[in-house]
């Protein structure tokens, strides 16, 4: 019979991806929390977050991230472009998640880089048209069912998931 863990009882690799997850105008406390919460779990190095006014001492942000918000690297930028010149400065391959005329399904995806950016983008709009023109690559998730997006958080596990493996 299996019985759970608890958390102190668990032992979990501390591998540190070169990858940074940047935000492109989210805006919910909870899917903020869940972030931090998926990017901890996927050994991210770092969120950046822009076009942004989420509240980071909200009370939902808190309560969903289960404090990993505490211990983690973020920083919020004014500028998406100043963003994106400085990683590429810094050598990070720029992949934005998001279904486009171009975009290769995660699946066929084969990851020939070390340090990679992953966009994302607003709950409503997605990743912006003037940020998708900057990236290297747009990668998209290939759905079964009738709607042709789910939740931007989703998605990013899914993506993470995926990239961690390659």
């Amino acid at each position: 019979m299996s019985i759970q863990l608890s958390h102190k009882q668990t032992t979990f690799q501390k591998k540190k991806s070169e990858i940074i997850v940047v935000c492109d105008g989210l805006e919910s406390p909870s899917n903020v929390g869940a972030l931090f919460r998926i990017c901890d779990a996927m050994g991210v190095k770092e969120i950046i977050f822009c076009n942004t006014a989420v509240n980071f001492n909200s009370r939902r942000l808190h309560k969903t991230s289960r404090n990993t918000h505490q211990n983690f690297l973020y920083s919020k930028s004014d500028s998406i472009g100043a963003t994106i010149e400085s990683l590429q400065q810094r050598e990070y391959y720029l992949i934005g998640l998001e279904i486009t005329a171009n975009s290769k399904p995660l699946r066929t995806y084969h990851l020939g880089h070390d340090k990679v950016a992953l966009f994302i983008g607003n709950e409503g709009d997605g990743i912006s048209e003037a940020v998708l023109q900057q990236l290297s690559q747009n990668i998209h998730i290939e759905m079964f069912g009738e709607n042709s997006s789910m939740n931007v958080i989703q998605a990013t596990a899914i993506a993470l998931f995926a990239l961690t493996k390659l």
